[in-house]
């Protein structure tokens, strides 16, 4: 049986009729740029978030970077994120000047550890004279945080929102893994992306809503933002030819891939659902074997399962043995970010963040996907089982 990591053949043909029909309408206008499909998506993105307002962008990389400069973070200020993510959180951070500072994770998680970070703000830091917070290492302001929304989980945000409030410290949602999830605060049930300043989601095309090349988009509760963040996905340009800002670049969402993600849209609850029902699966099956991690969902937020990484005893050979048996699999992420070479200039070094170098040496994503069936999950379960027993 050969079992694709990710299947996305089986989403576009289950929306067929309708994706070729709108990347027709789109042809025959040659609408490849803006007008009211991509306001359209927008609209209805930040509906199903629950929040007031949307901006498309090119990628998830670039909402991550609007999100950040619309909340103010400036050059030579501080960051604070984890180091088990993609590379393309940092890159952000980096990309408006500003110092990423890395927090580790929870080891049950992967998302960024409360204690942890309570441990950097209390023992890491102090109030300036300004009254902002300070890295005592570094001597730079701390002026943000970046949690990571990792595999489809929801980090815990009412600690993390409490002590960004106690020490001024502005939000930012790193949610391009978790379309749709759920986070339950003071008796009520919020979308991840809802709950910050600002929050960005990528639409490559293997994410829980993607697209059929790159996209991405920030959601946001304050007008102000999104005016800014508009201006500069265009090039500055707050209208034709006219560039109201310096900073501006090319980050702007095309027209056709808006009209699919919103066609997408529509079937993104059933497709989490799907996911959830297969994630059901894999702990039927593989519960109850002690060599293998099953991931965890705490009590009050809602996993839409992006990915199904488990933590293995000898990841390297199960990882062979199941891609020798046609098992598509992954790894998420094989080198934490304080260890890549990119970032060597930080001057962290292997030991910092053990929780993250933990994960690394042991995880592996098994396929995942909405149309993914029972006995495909039920092979995958019995051939990860044959391999450990080798």
């Amino acid at each position: 049986m050969k079992i694709p990591f990710v299947d996305l053949r089986a989403q576009h043909d289950e929306l067929r009729p309708e994706i070729d029909s709108v990347i027709k309408e789109v042809i025959d206008n040659s609408s490849f740029i803006g007008g009211p499909r991509i306001e359209a998506f927008e609209s209805r993105f930040a509906a199903f978030c629950g929040i007031p307002y949307a901006v498309g962008c090119a990628s998830g990389t670039d909402a991550l970077k609007l999100a950040l400069m619309a909340v103010g973070v400036g050059p030579n200020e501080e960051v604070i994120t984890v180091p088990n993510t993609f590379i393309a959180t940092v890159e952000a951070i980096i990309q408006v000047n500003a110092v990423p500072v890395f927090v580790d994770i929870d080891a049950e998680t992967y998302c960024l550890s409360v204690e942890k970070l309570v441990e950097f703000l209390d023992k890491g830091c102090s109030l300036g004279q300004d009254g902002r917070l300070v890295n005592l290492k570094s001597g730079r302001k701390v002026v943000a945080i970046l949690p990571v929304h990792l595999y489809g989980l929801p980090a815990d945000m009412k600690p993390l929102l409490e002590l960004a409030s106690h020490y001024d410290l502005k939000v930012v949602e790193d949610a391009c893994q978790a379309h749709g999830a759920l986070y339950s605060m003071n008796g009520n049930k919020y979308r991840a992306g809802s709950l910050s300043d600002a929050a960005a989601f990528s639409f490559y095309p293997g994410k829980n809503l993607g697209a059929i090349g790159e996209g991405g988009a920030v959601v946001t509760s304050k007008i102000e933002y999104i005016e800014n963040m508009r201006m500069w996905r265009d090039h500055g340009q707050k209208k034709r030819y006219f560039h109201a800002s310096p900073n501006g670049w090319n980050g702007r969402l095309d027209t056709l891939q808006a009209a699919i993600l919103d066609i997408k849209l529509k079937k993104l609850d059933e497709w989490n659902a799907r996911r959830c029902q297969a994630a059901k699966w894999y702990y039927e099956w593989l519960s109850g074997d002690n060599r293998i991690i099953l991931p965890v969902a705490p009590d009050g937020r809602r996993h839409v399962y992006h990915l199904f990484v488990v933590r293995l005893p000898d990841r390297d050979k199960a990882m062979e043995i199941l891609s020798d048996s046609g098992i598509g699999v992954g790894l998420h992420y094989p080198i934490p970010l304080h260890l890549q070479p990119s970032f060597l200039l930080l001057g962290y070094k292997p030991g910092d963040f053990p929780e993250s170098e933990a994960a690394s040496a042991s995880i592996l994503s098994l396929p995942m996907f909405p149309h993914i069936s029972e006995e495909q999950v039920d092979f995958i379960c019995k051939t990860l089982r044959k391999a450990l027993d080798k």
